[in-house]
């Protein structure tokens, strides 16, 4: 395949895994589209990386806005450019928060920014996906090990909980916080919204799969315990959890390894596996093989996803 001529949408490229993938796959020979809240910032980070201008695209998006998802998609299809993969990477994490946030439409910020909006975008775009000039167009969505309470990394509580989506039914907004209509707590609401990342993939995969040829999957690449993403956490965590991943637990990654481990699942044709959760373990592989990981039981319980599908689609206001 040319990828020369190939395009990739990134969201969260200012900073970590998706920052570092843009460069892989620019290393590859692709045109990112670097999709960001603070436009200055991300050129600011890519001049220091000396990465080439002609090889990438910087567009606003406010995941947590419906809106702006709305704007980011009309402002890339102005830009006339193909689309060949959409990499939804971007994520915030508040585990101090005492009260929820919540984004312009009145949901809780956490979900709204983590799932909602790349719900909304990756619905938006199936069409350019669909309509490109590559043969086996990719959509990915970053997973976390703390999705899944079987493996190790997720075992610590709180557990995620979606429970039968109560809080989605009953509009997400004000004074509901949660998935499951529970009290906020704000660690469960990143774990929820990644199961949701997780159950969207699964969905995307059954639904669209063979009508539109897109290959959907998700990948955690790893602990990367060094990333902004624990920027809202105490000092001495920030501190202390890289050193814990790297000397106890064996699972730290750096940004650029899991930026390069991204890109393949974007490119190479060993990861061309639609519905695929894929991993090189919590303790990681000296080997350094990827293998598909299964995801936990509540990202495979399709009645669940189906659900998830049909409520989100409401919240984002899409048919």
């Amino acid at each position: 395949m040319n990828q020369q001529q190939y395009t990739a949408i990134i969201t969260g490229t200012s900073s970590g895994v998706g920052l570092y993938a843009a460069k892989a796959l620019i290393n590859r020979g692709w045109h990112i589209v670097m999709a960001c809240r603070d436009l200055a910032k991300m050129e600011q980070v890519a001049n220091s990386l000396e990465i080439p201008k002609q090889s990438y695209t910087i567009l606003q998006v406010d995941l947590a806005s419906l809106e702006s998802v709305r704007n980011f998609v009309n402002n890339f299809r102005a830009t006339g450019r193909s689309l060949e993969a959409l990499v939804c990477n971007a994520a915030i994490y508040m585990p101090l928060l005492k009260e929820p946030l919540r984004s312009p439409e009145g949901y809780e910020l956490t979900m709204a920014t983590n799932h909602l909006g790349h719900f909304l975008l990756c619905n938006l775009m199936l069409e350019d996906l669909k309509n490109n000039s590559s043969k086996e167009p990719r959509l990915v969505i970053l997973g976390t090990v703390t999705h899944n309470p079987d493996e190790l990394g997720g075992k610590i509580p709180p557990r995620p909980d979606l429970g039968q989506l109560q809080g989605f039914a009953a509009g997400f907004k004000e004074p509901i916080s949660m998935a499951d209509g529970k009290t906020f707590e704000p660690v469960k609401a990143y774990k929820d919204s990644k199961v949701c990342n997780v159950l969207t993939m699964r969905e995307l995969d059954r639904r669209y799969h063979q009508s539109h040829g897109i290959i959907f999957s998700s990948l955690y690449p790893g602990c990367v315990a060094t990333t902004a993403l624990f920027r809202n956490h105490y000092p001495l965590f920030q501190k202390i959890f890289p050193i814990f991943q790297k000397y106890i637990t064996g699972g730290f990654v750096s940004e650029d390894l899991a930026g390069e481990r991204v890109a393949a699942v974007v490119a190479d044709t060993e990861y061309a596996q639609s519905g695929a959760y894929w991993s090189w373990g919590n303790r990681q592989k000296k080997d350094g093989q990827s293998f598909v990981q299964k995801v936990s039981p509540q990202a495979r319980d399709e009645e669940k996803g189906t659900l998830m599908w049909d409520l989100s689609t409401k919240l984002v206001g899409i048919d």
